[in-house]
């Protein structure tokens, strides 16, 4: 992977942690929306096709997936795949107070933006917070992913908690753009103690695993 074009904000003493993923965040917005309508269509059916290669993701009855928003890998090529094989779709809602929930998808026609800024939802019946525990697999977004399993979200925290009602080994599959995946040992992304690490990360180009490093105190 080319570090050069990978942005990456001068660590300083005063520069946290926060500041630092804020300006990493905003850099890679940024690029993402240099991309043009056309390009976003391509890379969202090439996105399905590396995800539906994932073994879980082949074999599964149930997914966690997302409605991507503007400038995030597209993912409705692949709900739709999913939804004509007969699988299950859990889909992000939030509640208020940005509470964590799911919904089952319905259909690309039943997805809307139902607040300034969030995610398109379905309309179908919230499920709590504890339905996630049905998927065979959870697709994450993220902005930027290292080799190490690291993910930098969108700054809310929201799957990081959400996380927490997996059931044990279910893996979770980060989705970047290939220029969003971080060699750890040149460029490590910062990581704190609440953050959860992927398992996998999938690109346009390809999937695979990550050896993610242990949690220290």
């Amino acid at each position: 992977m080319r570090t050069d074009a990978q942005p990456y904000p001068h660590v300083s003493d005063e520069l946290d942690i926060e500041d630092f993923k804020e300006s990493l965040r905003g850099s890679i917005r940024e690029a993402r929306g240099l991309r043009s309508p056309r390009q976003r269509a391509e890379a969202g059916q090439a996105f399905a096709h590396v995800i539906e290669t994932i073994p879980e993701v082949a074999n599964a009855h149930c997914v966690s997936l997302y409605a991507a928003r503007p400038g995030e890998p597209d993912t409705s090529f692949l709900l739709d795949r999913l939804a004509v094989r007969g699988v299950r779709v859990l889909l992000p809602v939030l509640g208020a107070g940005l509470q964590r929930d799911w919904a089952e998808y319905a259909g690309a026609d039943d997805l809307l933006q139902r607040a300034p800024g969030r995610p398109p939802e379905p309309s179908s019946p919230a499920l709590g917070a504890e339905a996630l525990a049905q998927a065979d697999v959870v697709i994450a977004p993220a902005l930027a992913i290292d080799t190490t399993g690291t993910r930098l979200g969108q700054g809310g925290g929201w799957y990081d908690r959400a996380l927490e009602n997996l059931r044990p080994g279910v893996r979770v599959v980060g989705v970047v753009f290939p220029e969003e995946l971080y060699d750890a040992e040149v460029r490590p992304l910062p990581r704190e103690l609440h953050d959860h690490l992927v398992d996998a990360v999938a690109t346009t180009q390809e999937w695979h695993e990550l050896v993610s490093r242990p949690t220290t105190a």
